[in-house]
């Protein structure tokens, strides 16, 4: 998959572009009740580019975290990689390819991870998007099946572009060796989410809650994944963002609600600032 991915932007990429954008973020977190964790940044950047009628996404993702020692030996470091590539096969329907390599983690045995998904959009109407796509990660000692299903409603209504996203994820776990991170995990995991995006002028403002409980779940279309033991029962997130000549400046809070798996140890808050920045070009 990584290699295919590899090959068809290198391909593409002397086509005639439409509209891309280079793309950066930092963000901060807070552990509140955790056993394992205190605080934590996460740095991102990458690129987006539209070419004819493709799509490239890459992400390079690196993140250090304090850690409480003892139970941990050492302070958590990660870094990931996430591609995606699309196609449009007619104007109103396009797939999707999905990569994402858990690089290092030098505590959680999920290191060296590989999840691969593959997607199908279909639009029937110009305001009205449906998506299903299809997850498999790979880790040493258990493999998670995702099924996400997403339909979109697109309006306008004097000068605002209003966007609502409904979201539906299956997840099932399939342990292959015994092992701490599915020890306390259910087999079986179903969540739903609600998005809202509204763009004025030069202005964002954006909100989304997932509620259901999940484990080992792939986030944000493909560019999260959640591979340490942590069991979320609820997220809600809120965001706002102005364009400024060629660039998108975007604020976000998100907070959730986990167990830590291992520990069976519940009511763990996360607090996420993030900052987004994007150039157009």
């Amino acid at each position: 998959m990584k290699s295919v991915l590899l090959i068809l932007l290198w391909s593409q990429l002397y086509a005639e572009t439409i509209h891309s954008s280079l793309l950066s973020y930092i963000e901060h977190k807070e552990f509140k009740n955790s056993v394992q964790k205190e605080a934590g940044d996460i740095y991102g950047f990458g690129t987006d580019i539209h070419s004819g009628y493709s799509a490239y996404k890459f992400i390079y993702e690196y993140g250090y975290t304090n850690t409480k020692q003892p139970p941990l030996k050492e302070d958590l470091q990660t870094s990931k990689l996430f591609l995606q590539y699309s196609y449009d096969l007619q104007n109103d329907l396009k797939f999707n390819m999905n990569y994402i390599q858990i690089l290092y983690d030098n505590i959680a045995i999920t290191n060296g991870g590989q999840a691969y998904g593959l997607g199908l959009t279909y639009q029937p109407e110009k305001n009205i998007c449906t998506n299903f796509t299809q997850y498999y990660t790979h880790y040493h000692d258990f493999n998670v099946y995702q099924s996400d299903g997403t339909v979109e409603y697109k309006m306008n209504m004097n000068g605002f572009r209003i966007k609502f996203s409904s979201i539906l994820k299956y997840i099932h776990i399939e342990e292959k060796n015994i092992n701490s991170f599915t020890k306390n995990a259910k087999d079986d995991y179903l969540t739903s989410g609600l998005k809202l995006h509204i763009h004025y002028s030069d202005y964002h403002f954006g909100s989304a809650v997932f509620l259901g409980k999940r484990a080992f779940a792939v986030m944000d279309n493909g560019f999260k994944i959640q591979h340490h033991a942590m069991e979320f029962d609820r997220t809600y997130a809120v965001g706002i963002g102005k364009d400024i000549s060629d660039f998108v400046l975007r604020f976000q809070y998100i907070y959730s609600r986990a167990k830590e798996l291992p520990a069976n140890n519940a009511n763990v808050e996360i607090s996420n600032i993030r900052v987004l920045l994007n150039y157009k070009f």
